[in-house]
This record gives C-alpha cells, sequence and structure tokens, in this order.
C-alpha cells in the first residue's frame, strides 16, 4: 500500500531563532507537529506579525502547533488566538449547545457527556469546512477537561501520505474530485498546498456523495462506480491509518491547558475511538473547537464547477451520485457522523 514514508525535516532554525527572540521556543515533535510554549495566548497585545508568520509557516509544513499554557484560557482568548491564522476571522457553521460559555455562536463545544457537550463528533478522517468552496484555513482544539483515561484527536500529514502511495496512485487520484454530500461543493483529491507547495490528498470520508474521474486518454468524465468508490474509500482511510505506523500520523493525547491549532489544508483529523467512550468508563472528556475562514476555493482542476446540483438528477451517467447526510456509506460497520 505504502512505500517508504519521507520524513519531515527539523524544524527551520531562523524560524526558531525568531520564536526565540520574542520570548517563546518552538520543538518538533515526533513524527509530525511542533511544541510551542512561552507564547502567552491570553495577552491582549497583539502577537507580532514577524512571530505569526513563522509560526503559521511552520504550521503549514509540520500540519499542527500544539500551545503549551501554565493557565486556563478563556473563551475569548482562544477565539483570539483563532484568528491569528490564515483568513484572520472565524467562521462558524455548527450548532451551539446549552453549556457554551455565553452562548458564544464560536464555539463548538464537544463532549463524550451529552450533557456537557455535543457527542459523538468526527469519528472518521476527515477536513473541516468541505462543504465550503473555501474550506476553513485552520482549525483550533481548546481541551477544557481532558478524559481521565485518555480520548484525543488522530492526526495524519496529507502531504507525506501523498508520498507514500505508488506512482499509479498518485496519477490516478489527482484526476479525482470529490462532491460534497451537503453542498455539492466539488473539491480536487489532491491539491498543492500554497504555503508548503506539497501535493497533499484530501477526502472526507463522512460526507462525500460521488467521486468524478477526469478520463486519462481523452476529454470528459466518469463517476465512480460503488464498488470503486468503496475501494477509494478503504485505500484513502487505510493510507491515513498507515501513517500511525510509518511515521506521518499521530495519536495526540491532551493534557491539562493545550491548544492545538492545525492547518486544515495540511492535515485530516478524527476524533480518537476512546474520545467516544462514555464518561462514566473514559472519565469526562470536554473541547472547545474553532474554525477560521478560509483563504482562498480549494478548486477543483480540468475545468471542472466549483458546485453541482448533488440533490439533481446525475449529470455525468452510471455511478454514486448522492446527496443528503453522510452521503455514501463506504463501510456499513462504522460511525459517519462529523
Amino acid at each position: 500500500m505504502t512505500q517508504n514514508a519521507t520524513k519531515l525535516p527539523p524544524v527551520d532554525p531562523q524560524n526558531a531563532a525568531i520564536v526565540e527572540r520574542f520570548g517563546g521556543k518552538i520543538t518538533a515533535l515526533d513524527p509530525i507537529g511542533a511544541q510551542v510554549s512561552g507564547i502567552d495566548l491570553s495577552s491582549k497585545d497583539a502577537l507580532p506579525p514577524e512571530l505569526v508568520d513563522v509560526l503559521e509557516r511552520e504550521m503549514a509544513h509540520r500540519g499542527f502547533l500544539v500551545f503549551k499554557n501554565d493557565a486556563p484560557l478563556d473563551a475569548e482568548d482562544f477565539l483570539r488566538a483563532s484568528c491569528l491564522w490564515g483568513g484572520r476571522e472565524l467562521h462558524s457553521t455548527h450548532g451551539v449547545h446549552p453549556e457554551t460559555p455565553g452562548g458564544n455562536p464560536h464555539i463548538f463545544r464537544l463532549s463524550n457527556d451529552a450533557r456537557h457537550g455535543i457527542p459523538d463528533v468526527g469519528p472518521q478522517w476527515h477536513n473541516d469546512g468541505s462543504f465550503l468552496p473555501a474550506t476553513f484555513s485552520h482549525s483550533g482544539y481548546h481541551i477544557i477537561r481532558p478524559a481521565e483515561r485518555g480520548g484525543g484527536t488522530h492526526f495524519s500529514h496529507q502531504g507525506l501520505a501523498f508520498e507514500a502511495l505508488s506512482q499509479d496512485r498518485q496519477e490516478r487520484w489527482t484526476r479525482l474530485s470529490s462532491v460534497n454530500s451537503a453542498s455539492g461543493v466539488v473539491h480536487p483529491l489532491v491539491h498543492e498546498h500554497s504555503v508548503s507547495g506539497q501535493k497533499c490528498i484530501w477526502l472526507h470520508l463522512g460526507m462525500t456523495g460521488a467521486v468524478l474521474e477526469k478520463l486519462p486518454d481523452r476529454d470528459g468524465f466518469r463517476l465512480l462506480q460503488a464498488e470503486e468508490l468503496k475501494q477509494l474509500c478503504h485505500d484513502y482511510n487505510d493510507v491515513l491509518n498507515a501513517g500511525l505506523t510509518n511515521g506521518y500520523a499521530v495519536a495526540y493525547e491532551y493534557q491539562e491547558n493545550d491548544c492545538v491549532f492545525i492547518d486544515n489544508l495540511a492535515v485530516a483529523h478524527r476524533a480518537a475511538p476512546e474520545a467516544h467512550i462514555p464518561a462514566e468508563k473514559q472519565g469526562l472528556r470536554i473541547m472547545h473547537r474553532s474554525t477560521v475562514k478560509g483563504v482562498r476555493d480549494l478548486a477543483p482542476s480540468f475545468g471542472l464547477p466549483m458546485h453541482v446540483n448533488i440533490d439533481g438528477p446525475n449529470p455525468v451517467g452510471e455511478g454514486v451520485w448522492q446527496g443528503g447526510g453522510v452521503g455514501f456509506r463506504w463501510d456499513e460497520g462504522i460511525p459517519m457522523r462529523n
């Protein structure tokens, strides 16, 4: 399934020196991500643009940053820090749980106890905001209460996952585009990250209604048939899972006061299975999530439109064309709520 995975290089020494000049420290995590300490996200003073720039570039290359905080952040501090990245403003489309601080519409409160937050979210690999043309540029995760017996988030580097594919699969996946089952927005299965320059794979395993393939030898497109789409989703799931043993994915366990920001075009994520175990067995888990406005459309290639009517008639020919809900169920035995 995979070749020998490429490893991420160390944190850029010049970037590390800039972080240190502003009183912080950035350290590479193994195998992806980086940890930042000494930067006070609760400060009302704006972080210097030079510092923000190097942190955002490291996030693009390494996938995510973990900010270690000595004291709890309040909700406004977390949301203000979320706006340091990408589109620099919040873009929120989720429901608001009754226990959300101040009923703030920009906080998605998640928990393994429905009394304290929304349960069962994000069990399959995905990127946030796949129903939008300009998908969220970044997402934030602020752990309010880590479960006593674990329950973190899995992150998989989509650039390194592309490199792990065989050349034949790289070529074919570059000709594929997914259709979001909720909105009909079309995204490429492979895109080039605007900051890192890496080719990255990108597919929502809980909200895909169709996949279009550009014909390799002539003009035109075809839809993947059910067995083909099922196989594609399994292959995509397998290559991201393989990162957990091949060095391009991590099962991150939150510690008290952790604040994690991800580049939503560089890493896929999913809730660890333990995150959904009931609180009486796993311990209560509460997390706040934020989402940041996209910078540009994640537009398909080959002249495909940004949007199709997934709820209307199939315009291409025979194949899977399924709107609504979680879209195409590629595995009947797994939870698919996202």
